[in-house]
């Protein structure tokens, strides 16, 4: 397989990572939505409710591997040009979400498959802080 026909394969919404969190949150009894189209920068899953943007973000295509000094060896100016766009792209989201009043978290592939638990409770400690500021 070359590496083009691999990164073909490799999906963009519903991905392993997004699926292990959203299945500890349903758990939870936490409801949301799943690739809000209407949110700019279509979190991976919200809540409108409390205008909480979750997204799942992969080392790779988000770049923390990249900013890690980790450059794929073939093709390495596309790869470098594509991953800070990817880098630029989400601050953007991030700060475009925040100017309107959405609050954003971000986790990462490793701490979403390592440490669930943490990323649940801190959604859940997250959710308490705006529902309390929603009440006053």
């Amino acid at each position: 397989m070359t590496r083009s026909e691999n990164m073909r394969r490799i999906k963009s919404k519903d991905t392993s990572i997004e699926l292990i969190l959203r299945k500890a949150l349903w758990e939870k009894g936490i409801r949301y939505r799943k690739n809000c189209k209407d949110i700019f920068g279509k979190p991976d899953i919200c809540i409108k409710k409390y205008k909480l943007a979750i997204f799942c973000d992969s080392e790779f295509w988000h770049g923390k591997d990249f900013l890690a000094g980790k450059i794929p060896k073939t093709n390495r100016k596309f790869w470098i040009e594509k991953l800070q766009n990817n880098i630029k792209r989400d601050k953007e989201v991030n700060l475009f979400l925040k100017s309107n009043g959405w609050t954003v978290l971000r986790f990462w592939e490793k701490d979403i498959r390592k440490n669930t638990e943490e990323c649940v409770n801190k959604i859940i400690d997250t959710i308490k802080k705006l529902k309390k500021k929603k009440n006053q």
